[in-house]
């Protein structure tokens, strides 16, 4: 018997049926409720990315392996102990978007159609970590990249529109920024950290042993107390930068202040994944406790090379929707309930009845957002059901009206009545339409 057999066994004896089904550890139902605070925020950052001329792009979930083993990097915890990958099948989740952006991006050739392509997309991604507040196993992201430009405005631009974005939301946050340098001056940093590193080795926790030898930067990022404490005194890659990496983060900096951009040096600031170079940075906040960060991202110039595509500079962040609707309702953000209903037709009797359905439907042809009771309930029943659908007027028809071929049409707001032809149905659409909120 395999698993699938011996599960479904389960289910069908007693001891199954008494299972109380439930979401899995780490995964979460988005409720009607918050479901439209979630579209507030995307509705929101679309118009933004579209004032900043960037394009949609929708991507797969699953993707071979190697792409997070090479863009990411083997060393780094998202490869070691995060993914949710086949092992059989060598596919994995995808853990974040960039390289899933970057592989269609090679792929299908875009950096022949623009010489700078400006992209985004939204999406679940998929990570195995201790679940907490703000962080999921299945979580969601709003992904916004540049490529094929290196210039450093570009840089202060992405990261004005962070900040343009979570001020149009309301939230308030902190913007840090950082050089990671490029290969040319970073191996010298290294041997000056590792070298850092190994007289404190006693001290690091067990993660950061082990990432000291095979990824010392990590540790630098590290948000365990101890580590933190013993990495103030480390060497900053900003005093490593080579000529062009100082010049270029010098440039950025400016550009935020050309467009009016707070923010503060962070020389602890390394990110998770290895292809950052140059510029990096994070939106943080001090009201979700250790998950402090709401959107992040960086520069990765030789990303789209070490994937098989040209030498294309590129820079990139994403924003964790989680975070960003948490913080919302922290401010008891008002949601914006389901779109409202125009018309709620109460039909009294079966002929009644047989009227309103075909009548619902020629008025949802031409854009009337309209619902009835499809059980024959009485008045009293059907006009609470207009009332907790929100519906601004209710179309009754019972057998007096039909044998005057009206409907008897009221405005819930003002209890006013009058009669409808229902032959005409565009007196019932301009009517029931007229002044509604879309």
């Amino acid at each position: 018997m395999n698993e699938f057999d011996r599960i479904s066994k389960n289910f069908s004896s007693s001891e199954g049926k008494d299972l109380k089904l439930k979401a899995l550890n780490g995964f979460k139902d988005i409720l009607p409720g918050e479901a439209e605070l979630w579209r507030q925020v995307e509705d929101r950052a679309r118009d933004i990315f579209a004032r900043f001329n960037f394009a949609e792009i929708r991507l797969p979930i699953l993707e071979k392996t190697e792409l997070f083993a090479r863009s990411i990097g083997e060393t780094t915890d998202i490869v070691e102990k995060e993914m949710y990958t086949f092992v059989d099948k060598q596919i994995t989740m995808r853990p974040e978007a960039t390289a899933s952006l970057l592989r269609a991006y090679i792929e299908h050739g875009l950096y022949v159609q623009k010489p700078v392509q400006r992209l985004f997309t939204i999406g679940p991604m998929f990570r195995h970590e201790r679940p907490q507040q703000g962080r999921l196993r299945q979580f969601h992201q709003m992904d916004v990249e540049i490529l094929g430009s290196a210039n450093p405005r570009v840089d202060a631009e992405l990261m004005a529109m962070g900040t343009m974005l979570l001020s149009e939301l309301g939230l308030c946050v902190s913007l840090e920024v950082n050089s990671l340098g490029c290969p040319a001056c970073r191996p010298a940093f290294r041997e000056n950290l590792l070298s850092f590193l190994e007289s404190r080795q006693d001290a690091l926790c067990d993660d950061c042993k082990r990432r000291s030898i095979t990824n010392p930067l990590r540790v630098l990022d590290c948000k365990k107390p101890n580590c933190r404490s013993i990495v103030e005194d480390a060497p900053s890659i900003l005093e490593h930068l080579c000529p062009e990496c100082a010049a270029h983060f010098s440039e950025v900096q400016d550009g935020l202040r050309q467009l009016g951009i707070d923010y503060s040096l962070n020389k602890f600031m390394v990110r998770g994944l290895d292809y950052y170079c140059r510029t990096t940075f994070e939106f943080t906040t001090t009201d979700l406790g250790s998950q402090s960060a709401v959107c992040a991202g960086g520069r990765y110039d030789g990303l789209v090379e070490q994937l098989g595509g040209p030498k294309i500079p590129g820079i990139g962040c994403a924003m964790g929707m989680e975070r960003l609707v948490l913080l919302l309702l922290q401010k008891e953000q008002k949601i914006e309930g389901p779109a409202e209903m125009d018309l709620f037709i109460a039909g009294l009797g079966d002929a009644a009845s047989r009227i309103a359905f075909s009548l619902m439907q020629s008025l949802r042809k031409e854009g009337v957002r309209v619902a009835m009771d499809l059980d024959n309930r009485g008045l009293k029943s059907q006009m609470k059901q207009a009332d907790k659908a929100g519906a601004r007027y209710v179309l009754m028809i019972g057998d007096d009206e039909l044998a005057k071929n009206t409907g008897m049409l009221r405005n819930m707001a003002t209890q006013e009545q009058q009669g409808i032809p229902l032959g005409d149905i565009r007196i019932l659409i301009e009517t029931t339409t007229t002044g509604r909120h879309v």
